[in-house]
């Protein structure tokens, strides 16, 4: 079976690292990547600590509007997907990257299957949802990480193709606990403070407290809107712990251009981005977890550690229902509240399957795709 995996983001990534490494036991896979994310930091970094193969064809599209951006995608992949000739094309989650690839594919007529199919938070301001749901009417094999994303297809009218093979990230992040719990790569060199200019001074690390709050925002919604921002800042601000926030190139262009960096500098500590294993130590070592990313929220949830999200709304809904996610949206008075009573949490249920989720999907992909 030749497979045509395509990536482009820091969670794709992640997820690939389990697919792939099942994938290669037995078939050939072509793994592109479309350079959607192209700074070091939350690209290479990731292929080394996870033992990705590297990618066969590296697109070098990075940054522009979501139209330009993905068009170019289309282009260049429209080539790649005409020479290799692949049995299936393999997207991941919810960017640009995942758009292209899908729509290739589909105009194509090569089989399309979707890892985390079937997520909707119901927002279609954001660009992910969009991606989302076009890409699942576009597929032919969706492998849904619960049975509420199975539902939701369902709704759509989209039954056939459908498995819940359960939630390869967590594939991942089981993978390298032992490296975790080792001691690996982990906080003493989880970054690089950043100067008062922006630039990275390498020649200080990170301080971590005893107990932090680790922070992530790099949403548009929430980078793009000086209000939003300001909440964010001014909520991590008030809350009684240190704020540890490796920041997304996005997000200290967005403090800079809103003349919010001091602010957000007087109290939080702003630093670069970091690999994924420092990452995920940060996650388990912290208090609580404040983020806007997806796949954050879930890192939050396998690690026991709470976690409050800086959205009004969220794909992974499930978190939120068993009381391990708090929405809070942008709002400072609630942002703070939420890190200041995170902590008593119920029993953790089983959510996203037994971490073998990589291997079933390439088991379906051999029944169905054969070869």
């Amino acid at each position: 079976m030749n497979v045509l995996s395509i990536v482009g983001a820091r969670p794709q990534f992640v997820k690939a690292a389990a697919v792939s490494r099942q994938l290669r036991e037995d078939h050939d896979e072509t793994l592109v990547h479309t350079g959607q994310h192209y700074d070091a930091e939350l690209s290479d970094v990731f292929f080394e600590e996870l033992a990705i193969p590297e990618p066969d064809h590296h697109l070098g599209v990075g940054s522009d509007s979501h139209a330009a951006q993905t068009a170019e995608m289309m282009v260049e992949l429209e080539r790649v997907v005409l020479d290799a000739s692949p049995d299936v094309v393999l997207v991941y989650g919810d960017t640009n990257s995942t758009l292209a690839g899908a729509l290739v594919a589909s105009k194509e007529s090569i089989p399309l299957a979707h890892v985390e199919a079937g997520l909707r938070s119901g927002d279609f301001s954001m660009p992910e949802e969009v991606n989302r749901v076009l890409t699942d009417h576009c597929s032919d094999l969706l492998f849904a990480p619960t049975t509420a994303a199975r539902k939701n297809l369902e709704c759509e009218g989209i039954v056939e193709g459908v498995t819940v093979p359960g939630d390869v990230m967590y594939d991942t992040l089981l993978q390298v606990r032992d490296r975790l719990d080792d001691g690996g790569d982990g906080i003493d060199d989880a970054g690089d403070r950043l100067d008062e200019g922006g630039r990275i001074d390498v020649h200080e690390t990170i301080d971590v407290p005893d107990e932090f709050v680790l922070a992530t925002v790099h949403r548009a919604k929430n980078t793009d809107d000086p209000d939003r921002l300001a909440g964010i800042v001014d909520g991590l601000g008030d809350c009684p712990y240190p704020v540890v926030l490796p920041a997304h190139p996005r997000t200290v262009a967005a403090l800079r251009e809103f003349d919010l960096w001091e602010r957000a500098t007087e109290s939080v500590e702003i630093v670069d981005p970091v690999g994924y294993l420092s990452f995920v130590s940060l996650v388990e070592r912290a208090r609580c977890v404040a983020t806007d990313s997806g796949g954050v929220q879930k890192e939050a949830f396998y690690l026991d550690t709470p976690c409050v999200t800086l959205r009004d709304t969220t794909e992974w809904t499930e978190t939120v229902d068993a009381g391990w996610n708090r929405l809070v949206g942008a709002d400072a008075e609630q942002i703070a509240d939420a890190i200041r009573s995170a902590g008593d949490l119920p029993p953790k249920p089983d959510l996203y399957g037994n971490g073998t989720a990589a291997s079933r999907i390439v088991r379906t992909l051999e029944r169905e795709v054969g070869q």
